[in-house]
């Protein structure tokens, strides 16, 4: 049989029966079938409302054409619609292949049996049709596109299909109120305002102040749109004015609600009414303020947005007086309109509301200022991993001990959740109680491995616990499982110290090993977690080879001295190219000063009943050899009590410390845990004043629970001449 050039069989065609012809059902659907389908592969949705910009040929002037194209869109209200049975457009191509747009034409498909209509001839009238009505004037009509007479209730669900979808896009509070806009003006409205309470509530709260509505924003057509300027000149001043788009610019601010008001009746209603209805007429006045001319003939609807428990603002859609009013079935839209912008509303609160609590928790388990002790310069910088995690599992801290010395920590809890943080919060609160009982680094990092494990079994971290000491000059550090430190030294020389790496905390049933180190005056210590150092696109140790020859870099620009600490660490986040970071970043900078052995006096004192006068003498001599004569009596006198009391309970040798920083230290230390208590001697009481007079003439004071017993130590300001 043969074939035909559509490779179809040949033979003698049927023309009894009209060939099937896949046509659409509308015109929306006619313009995507005719164009190839655009709105169905390139993802666009082809409404306007949807934020697609497509113009038809015709003038090359945007507002031109998009005034023509709305006058094609509106039909006259007696007009049947395209989906009316047995009228559908007809796409035709144009004079370049292409398809082009439906023509107003109509025609009727030969029914089953006849044959072929003769060209030139429309479709046989029907009873119950009534002729089209002409299309109207440019820039009369509405935009194409929008909701107004004669539209199907297919293109309404399209319509309010594509603009709640851009509603849903938002996020924050200005991405959904700028969706609605976006989405009604001009499809549905030529202009809207949006009005929401000032504050809004969040989740369950109650507010128990008056309702306050304040204009988050407003949104019109252009003058040149509506008829009302050049289209060549945007900018150029306007010929007439708009009463009713001018509206959005001469809008009350801000809008108290009375309760029992006409306004807080509306809002109570929830559902959209008309501007010209009777609640609406003393509504607006309240919402806009007075002497607002609002369109009349339903051309403004007064929509309430109501949240999922209680209404938390309005908003107001108005048409021109050159366009078609509202209808009943806009009603419906302003309400979907409205509950998706509530909803929207609803869930960007609730999501600031969880990034505030995000932000506070992340902050609070972070200190909010490192301690200067003597002897150290510190500084810090943390990163989340990115905008949308801001809590992280990183942390730092420096605690300072007894001896002028600080515990340096850093350590990093697996994941970035509110569980990650809050498992670190627990852990940095156990290091720092465990800091202050001035235990080893190894003692440290075991007993927050057992803490660990009683959290939970899936409860891993790594963590670098260090003690620096700037009388000795020595450092003792001990690591479990995390990146190991890099020291700089004065000279421009950057090292990783060998550390041995141990077990990360939470693996329990493991030894963790310290070692002990120099930390000679001038010198850098960098303690960091690995997000610095690893990425996807590099490991752990080339990351850590390039942080070592970063740091040489730095130094080297400074010479000899060694480069200040706060742009050491800009200069070593710097090494981040974009996207090269995946996890979140805790950065500790140490520089070691230290504590020249000149400014300090040691001694080690039997517990005996003269102790306290060689205490005094002691303390005399170191006083007057650095030149603080005049501190002499108070310090005697305080170090006479302080000994005293060490002397009546103490079983082994008593120390007497004196350093001479910015500030004058003594520190006296024994064997027994119990720490002195400040209380308020009884007349009749013989002792009990020894602490009452440290309390009143030192700067400072404290007692610190140590390993081998506790240190009591206390501050004097240091003359004006000695600083």
């Amino acid at each position: 049989m043969p074939r035909q050039p559509d490779g179809r069989a040949g033979g003698p065609r049927d023309l009894s029966r009209p060939e099937p012809r896949p046509e659409p059902t509308d015109p929306a659907a006619g313009r995507a079938h005719a164009s190839g389908g655009a709105g169905e592969h390139d993802g666009s949705t082809g409404d306007p409302a949807d934020g697609s910009d497509r113009q038809d040929p015709g003038s090359g002037d945007p507002a031109t054409d998009q005034a023509h194209a709305s006058g094609r869109a509106t039909d006259g209200p007696g007009h049947r619609g395209p989906d009316s049975a047995g009228e559908r457009p007809v796409a035709h191509d144009g004079p370049d292949g292409s398809a082009g747009s439906p023509e107003p034409r109509t025609r009727r498909e030969a029914p089953a049996g006849g044959g072929r209509r003769a060209p030139g001839r429309g479709p046989r009238p029907e009873a119950g049709d009534v002729p089209r009505r002409a299309p109207e004037a440019p820039g009369v009509a509405g935009v194409a596109g929008m909701p107004s007479a004669g539209t199907t209730g297919g293109e309404r669900l399209r319509f309010v299909g594509a603009a709640t979808r851009r509603i849903a896009r938002g996020i924050d509070l200005d991405e959904i109120v700028l969706g609605l806009c976006r989405a009604t003006v001009p499809t549905f409205a030529d202009a809207i305002l949006v009005y929401l309470r000032d504050p809004l509530p969040v989740g369950d709260e109650r507010p128990v102040g008056p309702v306050v509505l304040r204009l988050r924003r407003t949104d019109q057509l252009p003058e040149h749109v509506r008829g009302l300027g050049d289209p060549a000149d945007p900018d150029a001043p306007a010929d007439r004015s708009d009463p009713a788009t001018d509206l959005a610019a001469v809008a009350a601010e801000r809008c108290e609600v009375r309760i029992g008001g006409p306004l807080a009746e509306v809002l109570r209603g929830v559902r959209p009414v008309y501007g010209d209805s009777s609640a609406a007429r003393a509504a607006l006045p309240e919402l806009l303020g007075e002497d607002r001319t609002v369109p009349d003939r339903q051309r403004t609807i007064l929509a309430p947005l109501r949240g999922r428990r209680r209404v938390i603002g309005a908003a107001v859609f108005i048409r021109r007086a050159d366009r078609p009013a509202f209808e009943g079935d806009d009603l419906l839209v302003a309400a979907q309109l409205a509950t998706h912008t509530a909803l929207g509303v609803d869930k960007a609160v609730l999501y600031g509301r969880e990034v505030y609590i995000a932000d506070e928790l992340q902050r609070t388990m972070l200190p909010d200022s490192l301690p200067q002790p003597t002897g150290v310069r510190l500084a810090s910088r943390y990163l989340p991993a990115a905008e949308t995690a801001r809590v992280g599992g990183d942390w730092y801290d420096a605690i300072p001990l007894p001896g002028n010395r600080v515990a340096l920590v850093v350590g990093d809890v697996m994941g970035h959740s509110m569980t990650s943080a809050a498992i670190m919060g627990q852990l940095r609160t156990t290091a720092q109680t465990l800091a202050g009982l001035d235990l080893p680094p190894a003692e440290v990092l075991h007993h927050l491995d057992e803490q660990a494990q009683r959290l939970g079994s899936d409860r891993m971290a790594t963590c670098l616990y260090a003690v620096y000491d700037p009388v000795a000059h020595r450092i003792v550090i001990a690591n479990a499982g995390h990146p190991p430190p890099i020291m700089l030294h004065r000279g421009g020389r950057a090292e990783v110290l060998r550390v041995p790496p141990g077990a990360p905390i939470g693996v329990g049933g493991v030894d963790f090993e310290a070692v002990e180190l120099d930390a000679p005056a001038g010198a850098t210590l960098l303690l960091y977690t690995d997000g610095l150092v690893e990425s996807r696109i590099r490991d752990v140790w080339t990351g850590i080879e390039q942080l070592r020859e970063r740091l040489i870099e730095t130094a080297r620009l400074t010479g000899p001295n060694p480069p200040p600490l706060e742009p050491l660490c800009d200069e070593v986040l710097g090494m981040l190219g974009p996207g090269d970071r995946d996890d979140d970043i805790a950065l500790l900078a140490a520089r070691f000063e230290g504590i020249a052995p000149s400014d300090v006096a040691y001694w080690f004192l039997d517990p005996r009943p003269q102790t306290a006068r060689q205490a005094r003498r002691l303390a005399r001599r170191a006083l007057a050899r650095w030149g603080l004569d005049e501190l002499s009596d108070a310090v005697e006198l305080l170090v006479s009590e302080v000994i005293t009391n060490a002397v009546r309970y103490a079983e082994r040798p008593i120390s007497l410390r004196l350093l001479r920083t910015d500030v004058l230290r003594c520190e006296v230390g024994d064997d027994v845990p119990q720490l002195p208590r400040l209380r308020q001697a009884r007349p009749s009481d013989e002792g009990g004043r020894g602490l009452y007079l440290v309390n009143r003439l030192a700067r400072r004071w404290g007692a610190t629970r140590l390993s081998t017993g506790k240190v009591v130590w206390f501050e004097m300001a240091l003359p004006a001449h000695a600083r």
